[in-house]
């Protein structure tokens, strides 16, 4: 046998930022050239970031990617690190001619293998994602090339991300070329329970192989995705060897034992299984096998519970999004309830009460123990606070305006929404909205009132689980939290009944249902894609499955104009869930 010490950095990029992100692959991989590391593998699009979107649709970008590419392996060499091979990710384009559905430039999602100061390999990704968030055939060309590399007398297999997900391609490749060691660089993004199907699916390749696989994750938030890491590595049996944790930055060493390899190197096309054929490229980088004198106890993450993990994905996709976009703070309307509670305790956890800033803006109808709970959360959390009573200001648009019904509730949440931009315009701050899924799902928000916003952080949130998560933060802190404060949130905003205090003595469940019905029928509808036969089918009431059907039909309109929030759930309002505006396609019974 022979070994190789391996190190997985599972990090956060920014897209876009190609010369950060080069300095970021230089101090990781000094990292682990001084733990030992004979080989640093980095995330897929690393160089770049993930997902680039149509930044890959413009030469200027791709040939800087191709640039930062070459110079980062000359820096490499430069600073002493040239002879620790470092595979990373990066925006390519093939040479292929124009051709109508092509994407404009034919670009790669590529990877490359650098090694004493040169690229020494690139290959691309095979299998193009083109389901949920991924629209992959828009933006990339396939690959066609799995290159092996001889690394200590070990040959390493190179493939991409979602060619790990699909049957056939380089993973059926790599059972037949005889590799001993499968290494996989991703952008998974995070949804709830992922991690489970994630290491059946890693262990399940690894099998199918019939080698060791390496699986490194980017982490981070990039606008609507979020990024979890879940680092794996698995034997060739499938059995767990090492595992990184979840929402964090980490450097995972590993230490191998590996099969010595005997074939030569040269070039042998295969058939992928899928259709296609893929050319395997074998090559040395080194042929003696090494010794590990003191080798690493492999590290393997206790994982989240399944609301610790959402809590952790809205934490970290609200701190990279104000930190990526250059945001010094963020401000909400605070209103005592239980949406606003949490969202003020989700931003406050990811960067720092100090930073947040609430308005209390009671109305007429306002209960006075909203402005006691708030009041409240502020003394618990210490979050910068100001009163702005709204009954002068909608005075003053009645005596302009008679607005009655739904128009005069409507024009609280907008006058609302105007403070809080209006704020926002003078002090520099990012305006977070407060609803959650079922509101959006049914239209239960005011257009340009409290949906007004740059960052949405329970967007994707049930209401159900708003009371979850905020339950589980009352229980829990974590010192990757940025407020070290037990139990944040009022007992009151999470036992009292909801309401939107527009009208006298109102209630949610004045023409909702209960929410954990409500929430059940949703999600067969929207997550599911249920029809109405199929709902009732599914033991839901008819007539409710007519009006809830109905109301999240016509407020599609309203969820186009939703700022964006993180993805938690297989299909979220925005990327992944995408109907036309103008439909006259409605469910019968």
């Amino acid at each position: 046998m022979a070994h190789l010490r391996i190190a997985l950095a599972q990090t956060n990029p920014v897209v876009g930022d190609l010369a950060a992100n080069s300095a970021k692959l230089l101090d990781w991989t000094r990292q682990a050239a001084a733990d030992g590391a004979h080989l640093v593998l980095f995330t897929e699009m690393f160089l770049a970031g993930y997902p680039v979107e149509d930044l890959a649709l413009r030469s200027s970008f791709v040939d800087a990617s191709i640039a930062t590419l070459e110079q980062t392996a000359a820096r490499l060499a430069e600073e002493g690190l040239g002879e620790l091979p470092v595979l990373v990710g990066y925006l390519d384009r093939a040479d292929l001619a124009p051709r109508v559905g092509q994407p404009e430039g034919a670009p790669l999602d590529a990877a490359a293998l650098l090694h004493r100061g040169k690229v020494v390999t690139r290959t691309a990704k095979h299998h193009l994602q083109n389901y949920g968030v991924f629209d992959e055939y828009r933006y990339f060309v396939r690959g066609d090339r799995l290159p092996i590399f001889r690394l200590h007398g070990v040959d390493v297999a190179i493939a991409v991300c979602e060619d790990l997900w699909q049957d056939g391609g380089p993973v059926a490749v790599v059972g037949q070329a005889g590799a001993g060691l499968l290494v996989v660089p991703n952008a998974s993004p995070y949804e709830r329970e992922k991690d489970d199907v994630r290491l059946e699916l890693v262990a399940r390749r690894a099998r199918e192989a019939g080698c060791a696989l390496a699986y490194v994750n980017q982490v981070g938030g990039q606008d609507e995705l979020i990024f979890d890491g879940d680092s794996i590595v698995v034997g060739a049996d499938g059995e767990l060897v090492a595992r990184a944790g979840q929402f964090r930055e980490e450097l995972l060493l590993v230490d191998l034992d590996l099969p010595v390899a005997d074939r030569e190197p040269g070039k042998t096309t295969y058939d992928a299984g899928d259709g296609s054929t893929i050319t395997v490229d074998r090559f040395v980088l080194s042929s003696e096998p090494v010794t590990i004198d003191s080798p690493i106890t492999p590290s393997i993450a206790p994982r989240l519970d399944d609301v610790a993990e959402v809590y952790s994905a809205l934490v970290l996709g609200v701190r990279d999004y104000v930190a990526k976009n250059g945001f010094e703070s963020v401000i909400l309307a605070l209103s005592g309830g239980i949406d606003s509670a949490l969202t003020t305790t989700i931003a406050s956890d990811a960067i720092g009460p100090e930073r947040v800033h609430v308005v209390m803006m009671p109305s007429r109808y306002s209960s006075e123990h909203s402005v006691t709970d708030a009041e409240e959360l502020v003394r618990r959390q210490g979050v910068n606070s100001r009163l702005v009573p709204i009954n002068g200001i909608v005075t003053a648009f009645e005596k302009e305006i008679e607005l009655t019904g739904l128009a005069a509730e409507n024009l609280q949440a907008r006058v609302r929404g105007m403070v809080l931009m209006g704020l926002s315009n003078e002090h520099g701050h990012l305006v977070l909205t407060t609803g959650n899924k079922s509101e959006l799902a049914t239209g239960y928000s005011t257009l340009y009132g409290d949906s007004a916003g740059g960052f949405a952080p329970i967007k994707d949130v049930p209401k159900t689980m708003v009371w979850e998560l905020s339950r589980w933060r009352n229980a829990h802190t974590d010192s990757w939290f940025r407020m070290d404060v037990a139990r944040p949130i009022p007992e009151n905003s999470i036992t009292k009944e909801p309401s939107a205090e527009l009208r006298p003595d109102q209630s949610d469940t004045d023409s909702l249902p209960p929410y954990e019905v409500l929430d059940r029928l949703l999600d067969d509808y929207v997550e599911k894609d249920m029809g109405s036969a199929e709902l009732i089918a599914a033991g839901h009431d008819p007539d409710l499955v007519a009006r809830i059907i109905r109301l999240v039909d016509l407020a599609e309109y309203k969820r186009r104009q939703y700022p964006p929030g993180p993805k938690i759930t297989p299909k979220n309002f925005g990327r992944d869930r995408r109907l036309p505006i103008t439909n006259r396609w409605r469910e019968t019974t």
